[in-house]
């Protein structure tokens, strides 16, 4: 079996959200190189990142000078400072780095890193929050993940109603045009081979369909 290829990621911004992004791409093994200006920033990270540098991305040499030219995917991690922001993702784009993602503060600066050809860009504080404001607002969900179109995986908790029924006895598919993928039990995933498991209190219930079925499951329950 052919050994995994490495990825060579860069991060452009090492506040809260870029060396949460850096360090998960290197404790999945990649090779992570992490700038910011602040040397107390990349003091933190010099023992974790596979490089952590004290560079300005708004300038192109520097950014070459530290190998952001063979990055396979670069993550401009600040959204502050918007001139840095804009500034960086043009000097990664014409370095020729393959894969950009930008970190947005506003509906402004969408537009603009979207104009400068940027490939991905997140708005992590809106994003999180409407995150919790659906589990918030669905009590028994546990967490989702949205597919696009429309559609979202969603774990349901199974309340006390619903102990001791099979996965044929639930009206997801018949009454909401839900479909059940399995049931995490703890650490053991119960597939569609397992529609007869009978359910207990504090299984996940993993369904995939669109928002207004999905709540009105819940609110069903």
């Amino acid at each position: 079996m052919a050994k995994k290829k490495t990825q060579t990621f860069g991060v452009v911004g090492l506040g809260n959200f870029g060396s949460s992004v850096a360090k998960e791409l290197q404790r999945f093994g990649n090779h992570v190189i992490g700038i910011d200006i602040s040397e107390v920033r990349v003091t933190s990270l010099a023992n974790t990142l596979s490089q952590a540098l004290i560079v300005d991305a708004r300038d192109d040499v520097a950014l070459r000078d530290v190998g952001f030219g063979e990055c396979d995917t670069a993550v401009v991690a600040m959204g502050e400072d918007l001139e840095a922001s804009i500034l960086s993702a043009m000097n990664l784009k014409l370095l020729g780095v393959q894969v950009v993602w930008a970190k947005a503060a506003s509906k402004t600066h969408h537009r603009i890193l979207k104009k400068i050809g940027v490939d991905r860009i997140v708005h992590p504080e809106v994003e999180i929050g409407q995150h919790i404001a659906q589990i918030l607002h669905n009590p028994l969900m546990r967490d989702y993940v949205s597919l696009g179109n429309g559609y979202h995986v969603v774990n349901f908790r199974i309340p006390e109603s619903l102990e001791g029924r099979s996965l044929t006895q639930l009206p997801h598919g018949t009454n909401f045009n839900l479909r059940c993928i399995g049931v995490m039990r703890g650490s053991e995933f119960i597939g569609q081979d397992g529609v007869e498991c009978r359910l207990q209190r504090d299984d996940l219930l993993l369904l995939l369909g669109q928002r207004n079925d999905l709540h009105n499951f819940a609110a069903s329950l």
